[in-house]
């Protein structure tokens, strides 16, 4: 199987790109965390809800589908296991190499193209694809405009009645996170959720890897609101972990059958109910073309 591989420098470091991560960015995928990231009770938590999400909304296989910001291809080897067709891009050359080896890790049912590329300029057709991901994308375009113009590329590229997953980090994550690990106490991420909370840019000046990178965090409405204006039909705004993330026991219960279900299905009861909709770490907006 060919994967179209682009220059790492052509993507990632070229000064007068403007289609390129900050280096901030980069580097901090470049750490490689973000192939381990879905591995814990919270991130098990956080990818089964994506999928039964996307389950919901998905014609059956085979589908085409686009994987934007596709990271190291956890999502896109599940559809493509599915007998879907999918195509992932990423900007971040790691991820490209760690999706290309998942992906052969799997010789029978292979993720159909990967390549370096950028969500704000999508080189497939229009009218071209069935489902379009966009599970990380929209979180590091902190700009507005930008982030309408990735959507807006969703749009022209997916087929009539077509959906895009846009997926956004919730205004409110650093503060809960922050309460939940105990770290509100340090000045410096203090002032980073003052300015998440203010206005939803997450900025990490320190060298603490788990204080994030440069993000923008969606407040729900925001969120919808952006889907709405580049043309989509929106058919719901779900939050995707929920208040489980907030659990203190979660990692224990999450290890029990029984309680994972009663979880799954206290997080799914109130997925879109809009009094607490920003309380959860991730939040997806459906829309329809």
């Amino acid at each position: 199987m060919e994967y179209g591989i682009e220059s790492e420098r052509q993507m990632t470091n070229s000064e007068d790109n403007h289609f390129s991560l900050p280096h901030e960015v980069t580097r901090y995928y470049e750490e490689g965390l973000e192939a381990q990231r879905l591995s814990g009770a919270l991130g098990q938590l956080e990818l089964l809800r994506t999928k039964e999400i996307i389950d919901r909304y998905l014609p059956v296989p085979p589908a085409t589908i686009l994987d934007v910001g596709g990271g190291p291809g956890v999502y896109a080897c599940w559809l493509a296991r599915d007998g879907h067709k999918v195509h992932l891009i990423d900007p971040v050359p790691l991820h490209v190499e760690q999706a290309r080896q998942a992906s052969e890790g799997q010789p029978e049912c292979q993720i159909a193209s990967i390549s370096l590329g950028d969500a704000r300029k999508l080189h497939q057709p229009d009218v071209s694809v069935d489902a379009v991901l966009m599970l990380g994308p929209l979180y590091h375009l902190t700009d507005r405009e930008d982030r309408l113009l990735a959507l807006r590329e969703a749009y022209r590229v997916l087929k009539k009645n077509g959906h895009v997953f846009a997926v956004g980090i919730s205004r409110f994550a650093s503060l809960l996170d922050g309460l939940d690990r105990g770290i509100l106490s340090d000045p410096k991420f203090m002032r980073i959720v003052q300015r998440d909370l203010t206005n939803g840019q997450h900025r990490n000046p320190t060298n603490e890897l788990s204080y994030f990178t440069t993000a923008f965090f969606h407040h729900p409405e925001e969120l919808a609101s952006e889907v709405l204006e580049t043309g989509f039909h929106l058919e719901k705004t779900l939050s995707i972990e929920g208040f489980a993330a907030l659990l203190h026991d979660l990692d224990e219960r999450w290890d029990d059958q029984d309680h994972r279900t009663l979880i799954m299905d206290a997080v799914r009861w109130v997925e879109d109910e809009p009094s607490i909709l920003g309380i959860t770490g991730h939040l997806m907006a459906i829309g329809r073309k």
